[in-house]
């Protein structure tokens, strides 16, 4: 009886024992705030932009009208399609070479026109033809835009059919720009781009300096005659070479395997390619020269660069159909005026005539991101 009640009493101890150590890990835990935002704030954030991000459905599409009839019909039909809320009318147009322009400063997603005489050949002859000109370089907007749109005018054509023997019809032309074959490869191969060199120039470049405070050596890069702007170059210097040659390989497998052309200027594209490389590698300094650890070099640069390269950037899912809130937010993602930038050169033959701005606001970025890089490093020599 004795022996039974030591063993149960053993283990009573062991239990309490097991108990504290499991409450000490809670605490620990609740004391971390990295742990917590880890646990917690990562699922939350992912949750809420997958939910928002993620749509299938177009809303306030850029659209044009070129108007060569001006009449009641073309006028009523037009109206109907600016008040769905999938359409905003942004430009009416006379020529073609003003939508060309439109379609390829990206400033409309489709160009509706009218044919002359358009309402005569609908109600009295009951056939008039109407062509959709849509921007092709993302394949699925492109897609339900056109098929928004002939359903407003299939619906318009219906409620104007009085003769259901020999209803009147609408011919609808579709034309798609720059992507007529609508390859989705045309697509992910600009959006890759930003996404592989951010990989590669910003993610490997935190992690590596980090790894040199983590280990101790950046003290004894510190203590030689190199001067702080020669470690940070010696560092990056290795990522900016291979990241080029990533991107040349890019290129060459875009072009040559998927059939993606080069409608622009290979000079100008080579030296936007150039800058954003080095945004991301100055993007890469300043989260080295903020964390202490690998750990969470390689969290920030993974959750808080790739995620939104991904869902934020216009790589996969058309920031027009986001909440509003995180339309701002794409404002401040890098990868979203490069791939913007590839598109246009690639697709379009844009120049920086159209892209000037994309180009000054990588630039802002770039001086940004290093001059706080720069500083935080001299801080932490002092």
């Amino acid at each position: 009886m004795k022996k039974i009640f030591t063993i149960n009493y053993s283990l009573f101890i062991n239990k309490s024992r097991f108990g504290a150590f499991v409450k000490k890990e809670f605490l620990h835990i609740f004391r971390d705030k990295r742990t917590l935002i880890i646990l917690f704030g990562i699922p939350l954030v992912q949750l809420l932009l997958f939910g928002y991000a993620l749509r299938n459905e177009v809303k306030n599409v850029s659209v044009a009208v070129a108007d060569y009839a001006q009449d009641e019909v073309s006028r009523q039909l037009t109206q109907q399609i600016i008040a769905s809320p999938y359409f905003t009318l942004t430009h009416i147009v006379h020529s073609s070479a003003e939508y060309e322009d439109l379609l390829r400063s990206g400033k409309a997603k489709e160009i509706i026109v009218f044919e002359p005489g358009f309402g005569q050949k609908f109600l009295h002859d009951g056939k008039a033809n109407i062509q959709l000109i849509a921007d092709a370089s993302e394949p699925n907007t492109a897609q339900l835009v056109v098929s928004y749109t002939n359903a407003i005018i299939n619906n318009y054509v219906q409620s104007k059919s009085i003769n259901k023997e020999n209803p009147a019809l609408i011919n609808i032309k579709t034309r798609m720009l720059y992507n007529e074959n609508m390859r989705d490869a045309y697509n992910f191969i600009p959006g890759l781009f930003a996404m592989i060199l951010m990989l590669i120039s910003a993610m490997m470049t935190a992690i590596t300096i980090t790894r040199e405070k983590e280990t101790g050596t950046m003290e004894i890069l510190l203590a030689s005659p190199l001067k702080p702007i020669q470690i940070i170059l010696g560092k990056v210097t290795p990522y900016f070479l291979l990241s080029i040659l990533t991107a040349i390989m890019i290129l060459v497998i875009g072009t040559q395997l998927f059939g993606v052309p080069i409608k622009g200027s290979l000079v100008l594209l080579m030296v936007e390619i150039l800058l954003f490389i080095f945004l991301a590698l100055s993007l890469g300094i300043m989260i080295s020269s903020v964390v202490d650890t690998q750990i969470v070099a390689m969290i920030i640069s993974g959750f808080a660069l790739m995620m939104p390269t991904i869902l934020l950037s216009g790589f996969i899912f058309p920031i027009k159909n986001m909440p509003e809130i995180l339309q701002l937010f794409s404002y401040i993602m890098p990868p979203r005026w490069f791939i913007e930038i590839n598109r246009g050169i690639m697709l379009k033959g844009a120049g920086l005539e159209i892209l000037w701005m994309h180009t000054v606001i990588m630039i802002a970025f770039s001086v940004f991101f290093m001059v706080v890089s720069l500083k935080k490093f001299k801080i932490r020599l002092e």
